[in-house]
């Protein structure tokens, strides 16, 4: 008898699709990360007031708020690999623009249209991930992957867009990233399997549209995989994006303040990545939705009392340790997707959820902190989505469940 083949630890490296979806992703998310920093250039340059400086960061949560599931639907209709080269089009397109600006209301329209394309970019990748990885474990892995897209794009862009501002401008800068999104678009166009259908047009197509999002919307597992989204992604930029803030009150000098903001950022990667590994080895989605939010509860309240070192040290192991959280549920909206027809539609209804939660957390934590006199009692918003998030978890290890239960046999008749 022939010897048994030793057994491989290793994990099998991602092929070549899986690792272009995810780099588009995170060239998306520079477009996210570029942002920020420019502000104060633009406030000089166009006078931007502070509330379109608002509306400038809020527009890609805005059109993610009012319209994901459509354009999630679009991109199960029309064919995610069509889908995602167009809103990389539109992305250069709007950013490209962008930089030739003259006033602060152009600024905001080409935000619109980057806002729109960032979506179209984004929202396709889980089905082509699904379509070009069919193994499980890989597949979960390749979903953590992606679940790193934002952090990495966004803490990247808010490293290196002020180099480019320093030497060659914002302008310029913009149109280089324009630059890089169409790049993008060849290669997705050269690199990814072909959509296997024609996009549909017409009455017909409208129709299958509908029942494709009332399918999706009328099936337990997205809302509770959205509904666990809202109660991360709210909390998360709640925390995150007020540590320039917090930082600066405490009077860190602007460099540190600079650093330490991307840092706590990035590290949110570490736990998206992680939660894919873990899913591939068979652990239990729970565990890890529940070690996700409790280390953003402890996290938290660590961050807001603690002083220092201790509460820089606390906010690092919010962003890591939460980032099991969005890398568990982008697998499960894969996976608790009605059918492969549906999984942008899903994945597009997650997304607006969470672009809910990032809309109102932040102020609703601004307004709780005005009230409050400090920052000091804010925790309490983050363990109490935290627990409704552990609430949630139980009821997604129930459906997968029932998910992935095997259906009944019929018994031949004698």
């Amino acid at each position: 008898m022939a010897a048994a083949a030793p057994l491989s630890f290793r994990p099998a490296a991602l092929p070549a699709q899986p690792r272009l979806i995810v780099a588009v992703g995170i060239a998306a998310a520079l477009h996210v990360g570029k942002l920020p920093p420019v502000i104060p250039l633009l406030t000089r340059e166009l006078g931007l007031t502070l509330v379109q400086a608002g509306f400038l960061l809020s527009m890609i949560q805005v059109a993610g708020m009012a319209a994901g599931a459509l354009f999630g639907q679009l991109a199960d209709r029309l064919g995610p690999r069509r889908v995602m080269m167009a809103g990389l089009l539109l992305l250069a397109s709007g950013s490209a623009l962008g930089a030739l600006a003259d006033a602060a209301p152009v600024l905001l329209a080409t935000r619109a249209v980057e806002g729109i394309g960032f979506l179209m970019t984004v929202l396709p990748a889980p089905g082509l991930l699904r379509r070009a990885v069919p193994l499980r474990p890989l597949l979960d892995r390749a979903l953590g992957w992606w679940g790193a897209y934002m952090p990495i794009g966004a803490a990247t862009g808010l490293l290196l867009a002020p180099l480019g501002y320093a030497t060659i401008g914002w302008r310029p800068t913009w149109a280089l990233l324009a630059a890089l999104a169409v790049g993008g678009a060849l290669a997705v166009r050269a690199r990814v399997a072909p959509d296997e259908h024609r996009p549909d047009v017409g009455h017909a197509a409208l129709a299958a549209a509908w029942r494709g999002l009332r399918t999706t919307l009328s099936a337990p597992g997205p809302w509770l995989v959205a509904a666990a989204f809202l109660m991360y992604s709210g909390q998360w930029l709640a925390v995150v994006g007020f540590l320039p803030t917090i930082y600066t009150e405490a009077g860190w000098p602007a460099a540190r303040v600079g650093w330490a903001s991307a840092l706590a950022a990035g590290i949110n990667l570490t736990g998206n990545i992680a939660a894919g590994r873990l899913l591939a080895r068979g652990v239990a989605p729970r565990t890890l939705l529940w070690g996700g939010y409790g280390a953003m509860a402890v996290g938290a309240i660590g961050t807001f009392t603690g002083g220092g070192a201790l509460a820089y040290g606390a906010v690092l192991v919010f962003s890591a340790l939460g980032g099991l959280v969005p890398g568990t549920l982008f697998a499960l909206a894969v996976r608790l997707a009605p059918g492969p027809q549906t999984v942008s539609t899903t994945v597009g209804w997650v997304q607006q959820l969470s672009s809910l939660g990032q809309f109102v957390g932040p102020p609703l934590v601004a307004w709780l902190a005005s009230r409050l006199g400090g920052w000091h009692g804010t925790w309490v918003v983050n363990v109490a989505c935290c627990g409704v998030g552990a609430a949630l978890a139980v009821a997604l290890q129930r459906r997968m469940g029932l998910h992935d239960r095997p259906p009944p046999q019929r018994m031949e008749g004698r």
